[in-house]
């Protein structure tokens, strides 16, 4: 399976709590809720069109807890994304040992980074991650996510949790599709294409 991560972004590229005020406060985070007003149409389509893909999920623990929170109360068949996240495996990357009660979800155990590559082993078509920022830069961090499916909503926060913080390893990434709704959310898909090239701007 390709891993890939989808995840909301403001122009700052803050993901903090992006579906309302009390969503993740930590950090003393006062600006969640950035996300509705701007979700229209267009990236619902799109988010649905990234759920029809999954074969298996991976997910923080915090990220884990608000879908869990939500999610199984609100499932609908005919919904491809509550659906997808009710029914399909969900792997949950933690180190607290309380129990994962939410249907198909079970603790990756051991090694992140050997516990991962063994589940892109498996024969699928995508392994995906959404939100789960810290998750993610561990990820980044062992070369393992294929795909960047970047949602950047025309909001500037100027605090919060960033995706690409202090620490990520330096990254080439290939546009391959980019849409942009009516409300202005900007949709990228990004291939990771290894090690970042420099130069120098003549005249």
């Amino acid at each position: 399976m390709r891993l890939t991560l989808t995840t909301f972004l403001t122009l700052d590229g803050v993901m903090q709590a992006p579906g309302g005020p009390d969503e993740d406060r930590s950090g003393g985070f006062e600006l969640g809720g950035w996300l509705p007003p701007h979700f229209d149409d267009a990236v619902g389509a799109y988010m649905t069109s990234i759920f029809e893909r999954v074969d298996a999920f991976l997910l923080g623990r915090r990220t884990y807890d608000i879908f869990a929170a939500w999610w199984p109360q609100h499932g609908d068949p005919a919904d491809p994304v509550g659906n997808a996240l009710n029914v399909l495996p969900k792997h949950v990357a933690t180190t607290r040992d309380d129990e994962l009660t939410w249907s198909g979800a079970k603790r990756l155990d051991g090694d992140l980074a050997t516990a991962v590559a063994e589940l892109k082993r498996q024969p699928g078509r995508e392994l995906q991650v959404h939100g789960s920022g810290r998750l993610a830069a561990s990820l980044m961090r062992e070369g393992l996510i294929d795909s960047y499916h970047l949602l950047v909503f025309p909001v500037v926060l100027g605090s919060g949790r960033r995706l690409f913080a202090d620490g990520v390893p330096p990254a080439g990434l290939r546009l391959v599709d980019s849409q942009t709704s009516g409300s202005g959310v900007a949709m990228l898909t990004y291939h990771s294409a290894g090690a970042p090239t420099f130069g120098t701007v003549e005249g």
